[in-house]
């Protein structure tokens, strides 16, 4: 893992988000990263394991003008992590993971605390409330991270 240095930050070329079961957070954060990044970067994303695409997922992602229902989620062994220069992990499982598997080479992990909104409770209007707050979240950090304005 390489520091960071404010003043001048590395170029970023690959970045890859990294969540538990690439259903929910990191194909949210893949999807809006490809949209701010305009083919700039190479976005991807996987999770420790493949989960199944989350319906409230797609349709958060749905009401911000983005499809994400052909997404299929992938598992971190499906990908040779060294081809990325940016690694984003989504959860501490994820952000564990990649420190201890990922050594040596040039490279930069970024941990980015995301609530899980699947544990979200009540009723449909108050769950999908929780997708759309991580949604956001992600979509004001990926803006900030590559310096792009927000839509």
């Amino acid at each position: 893992m390489t520091a960071s240095n404010p003043d001048n930050p590395p170029k970023i070329q690959s970045v890859l988000f990294v969540c538990n079961q690439n259903a929910v957070r990191s194909p949210m954060a893949e999807a809006l990263a490809n949209r701010h990044c305009k083919r700039r970067v190479y976005v991807e994303s996987v999770g420790l394991i493949s989960g199944s695409l989350d319906a409230f997922s797609v349709a958060a992602m749905q009401e911000d003008g983005i499809d994400i229902s052909e997404h299929q989620p992938k598992p971190i062994d499906s990908v040779d992590t060294s081809l990325f220069d940016l690694i984003i992990a989504l959860t501490p499982e994820s952000r564990d993971h990649i420190a201890k598997t990922r050594t040596g080479g040039n490279f930069e992990l970024e941990y980015w605390p995301t609530p899980d909104p699947s544990d979200g409770e009540g009723n449909r209007n108050q769950v999908i409330d929780s997708y759309r707050l991580v949604r956001d979240r992600l979509e004001v950090r990926i803006a900030d991270k590559f310096n792009f304005d927000s839509k």
